[in-house]
């Protein structure tokens, strides 16, 4: 029980400074890009007009003191109000999310069940007919990329069949042409490590034992073999998710989607430093939060993982 406390501070003490160091790079690397108010200061505006704006939303004032003041909101959920939408900042990203957390777990929930089920079908016969479709498939998933994928969706299935809708948000059936371009790549990468850890599974002694005691093929595969082979695909899944809340950025744009990813391009194209900020700031404590959820089912499905509590039980830190 210590050790497991032990590995939960260490884990809540890593977040944190995840959190601490993302929010900062972000706001070193918008105020390097450039001039914040090159976005907002009309043609031909005099420098009085450029003054009375970087008075208004505080940029007048010296970075360190622009830095420890964003901190300080940050920690309250204060991260000024949007200088296009007129609105607090976190608001905006907040009304967004909802509509992108769905996009992500459709498209999670289709990669996980499609690549587990190409990955099984492979792995449990490698060399084959299957294994081969499987591998070729799953390459031409990794080497297209999104915005290419979300472009023939929509050419084949919105406009030459009308099957499914191009853009919006209009119910069910405008998730499915995102969400598939979405998961492809995780989809197809899922695939490739749950075929290689199940063929290295099925080489192992309890397998050949239970391949002595008479179990049949499916049982070996589904009870024994695959417990172990998912962990690496399970671990990739904790790091995707990440991935697929970012990738949604170019997705959202393709298909007009409107979730926060589509804001936050906007806010880019726009220089709105406080939607930018909250985006990242929402994002990445989503990224922390399911990446330990992700190592707590790591922990649960292989007692290896639990019994060392991360190292932390050895006087080692979890991240080290």
């Amino acid at each position: 029980m210590v050790g497991f406390l032990l590995y939960l501070t260490g884990r809540l003490l890593y977040a944190l400074t995840v959190l601490v160091g993302v929010t900062s790079l972000a706001f070193g690397l918008i105020h390097l890009s450039g001039d914040p108010l090159a976005g907002l200061v009309p043609p031909g505006s005099s420098p009085e007009q450029r003054a009375a704006l970087a008075t208004r939303f505080g940029l007048d004032q010296s970075l360190p003191h622009q830095y420890g003041l964003f901190l300080t909101r940050a920690v309250r959920g204060d991260f000024g109000e949007s200088w296009r939408q007129r609105q607090p900042a976190l608001e905006a990203v907040l009304d967004r999310m909802p509509a992108t957390l769905a996009l992500a777990a459709v498209a999670v929930a289709l990669a996980v069940v499609a690549g587990g089920a190409l990955g099984v079908l492979a792995g449990a016969r490698a060399g084959g007919i299957t294994d081969r479709l499987v591998r070729g498939l799953a390459l031409a998933a990794q080497a297209v990329p999104g915005f290419l994928l979300g472009t023939l969706l929509i050419l084949v299935f919105a406009v030459w069949l009308h099957w499914f809708p191009s853009s919006g948000r209009g119910g069910a059936r405008a998730l499915v042409l995102p969400a598939i371009a979405l998961a492809a790549y995780p989809a197809a990468t899922i695939a490739r490590l749950l075929r290689v850890g199940l063929i290295e599974a099925m080489t192992a002694d309890y397998v050949r034992t239970a391949r002595g005691k008479g179990l049949a093929a499916g049982v070996i595969v589904w009870r024994h073999a695959l417990r172990n082979a998912v962990l690496p695909a399970l671990a990739f899944v904790g790091v995707q998710i990440g991935f697929l809340l970012g990738g949604a950025v170019v997705i959202e744009a393709v298909f007009a989607y409107p979730g926060a990813g589509q804001l936050a391009l906007s806010a880019v194209a726009d220089r709105d430093l406080p939607v930018i900020q909250a985006f990242v700031v929402v994002l990445a404590t989503l990224i922390v939060v399911v990446n330990l959820a992700v190592d707590g089912v790591a922990r649960w499905l292989d007692p290896r993982v639990a019994a060392n509590d991360g190292g932390v039980s050895r006087g080692r830190w979890p991240w080290r």
